[in-house]
């Protein structure tokens, strides 16, 4: 399921205004016939890719829940990348970066390897959302020089 698709309509008034699309990984994989709008090689540079969004779950939860991810999803990644999957925020992050995307947003969660109990929304969930707050030391984690490289490969 693509769930980047949009109407014509839609799609003719953000590029005639010339706002950027969204291009979410999380997205990308739900069909495994590579059309799908999400996947990197479809990425243009008038887009923002992001790893997830504030109403999806981290990579990290994303990946270990099975109702999320499924053996098709975790096949198509794993030939997508053309090795096995070790670290799954970091290849999430590292396709982010190599991304032809203007612009590229990794979740703070996603650069810790936080899991579902990060999570920072759930939509149509009335209470309970909101709560997640990084610590002072969570930003002198070892993520920062793992990011500083992929930033500076990727000149970004």
């Amino acid at each position: 399921e693509d769930l980047g698709v949009i109407t014509p309509e839609v799609e003719a008034l953000r590029d005639g205004l010339n706002l950027p699309g969204m291009k979410v990984l999380q997205f990308a994989w739900g069909s495994a016939d590579g059309a799908n709008s999400f996947l990197p090689h479809h990425h243009v540079p008038n887009s923002v890719v992001y790893t997830g969004t504030h109403d999806n779950n981290t990579t990290v939860g994303w990946w270990n829940d099975p109702n999320e991810v499924n053996d098709t999803i975790r096949d198509f990644l794993r030939r997508y990348l053309g090795r096995d999957i070790g670290e799954i925020h970091w290849e999430m992050i590292r396709m982010a970066e190599a991304s032809v995307a203007n612009t590229c947003v990794i979740l703070f969660q996603d650069l810790l390897g936080l899991g579902a109990e990060s999570r920072m929304n759930l939509p149509g969930r009335e209470s309970g959302n909101w709560g997640y707050r990084a610590l002072p030391a969570d930003f002198d984690h070892p993520s920062r020089e793992r990011l500083a490289e992929l930033t500076k490969l990727y000149d970004r």
